[in-house]
């Protein structure tokens, strides 16, 4: 099997790093961080006339009518500039929820444990919902993903998100990929500038070993993502999934490793990377439940 991203692939990727470039750049995303504003309406529609939401309806609905493998893609590449919102409970809303293909509508999901919701005050639609019901706020550890805690509704108290589950789960997966690949970077260029002992600190083969095993899992996670999303297998998103939030969080942790003391500072960005990575991680699918999906697959297998 063949996974290496077509030329009309490549230039989708190019274009959205582009665009979030120029958009969400660093000092976007420090601005959001500094104000909390966790969701830019203008830029959500920018999103949507760009195609972000709308990428996989057919042409004959209005959409882009390309399919998983470029979504994957371009979530990656949000993932990578850490751009906040709930951006897979819209993606998956687009041709569901009027104006989630365009933009105009922010759409979120429980996609969370606990009857927890992300940017509930923001969302103009939850996914699988006939309404936004009330809740209470929750402290987050991102700053960027405010939390609301919402008390039974309806005649459940999680909402249906099984027509959803598995590709929100791989989406969110590529999402993480982004993260590990950009702690990659980040702590590649930090160990090439910051000296000791009159040279890089890359040139210590501590450090070096922490920055090969970063990218190891970052392509690793990459690779299961890529693949989930040509086959769609249930066990295979699970595994990808396993293998992104891996790969972000102890990226994250490597990341700041390699940093020192400057990696726990306010201004540096490793933490955002890291505490997202955290949210991330329960999202759609936890560990604990892709294990439990591929243990049974493996006993399946075994009969």
């Amino acid at each position: 099997m063949h996974f290496q991203p077509t030329e009309d692939q490549r230039d989708l990727r190019a274009g959205v790093r582009e665009l979030l470039a120029g958009r969400y750049g660093r000092g976007a995303l420090r601005a959001s961080v500094d104000t909390g504003a966790a969701v830019d309406r203008g830029l959500w529609r920018e999103l949507g006339e760009a195609g972000f939401f709308a990428l996989r309806l057919p042409e004959s609905a209005g959409g882009v009518g390309l399919g998983l493998p470029e979504a994957v893609l371009v979530f990656e590449e949000a993932g990578r500039a850490l751009l906040p919102g709930p951006l897979v409970a819209t993606h998956l809303a687009a041709g569901v929820v009027p104006g989630a293909a365009a933009g105009t509508a922010v759409v979120t999901a429980f996609d969370l444990e606990g009857g927890l919701v992300a940017y509930l005050e923001e969302a103009d639609a939850v996914l699988g919902e006939p309404g936004v019901p009330a809740g209470s706020p929750v402290r987050s550890v991102d700053p960027l993903t405010p939390l609301h805690r919402v008390a039974p509704y309806g005649d459940r108290t999680d909402g249906d998100r099984s027509p959803y589950r598995a590709q929100g789960a791989l989406l969110t997966a590529a999402l993480q990929v982004g993260s590990a690949l950009r702690t990659v970077e980040l702590a590649v260029r930090y160990a090439g500038e910051r000296e000791q002992f009159g040279q890089p600190i890359g040139a210590f083969q501590a450090v070096k070993h922490l920055c090969a095993q970063m990218l190891v899992r970052a392509e690793v996670a990459r690779t299961a993502v890529y693949a989930a999303a040509v086959t769609g297998d249930p066990g295979e998103v699970a595994a990808a999934k396993l293998l992104a939030d891996e790969a972000a969080v102890r990226g994250a942790r490597d990341c700041l490793q390699v940093h020192g003391g400057m990696g726990f500072t306010w201004e540096a960005d490793v933490h955002l990377h890291l505490k997202r990575a955290w949210v991330r991680a329960e999202q759609w699918r936890t560990a604990g439940e892709a294990e439990e999906l591929l243990a049974a697959e493996l006993l399946d297998s075994a009969v």
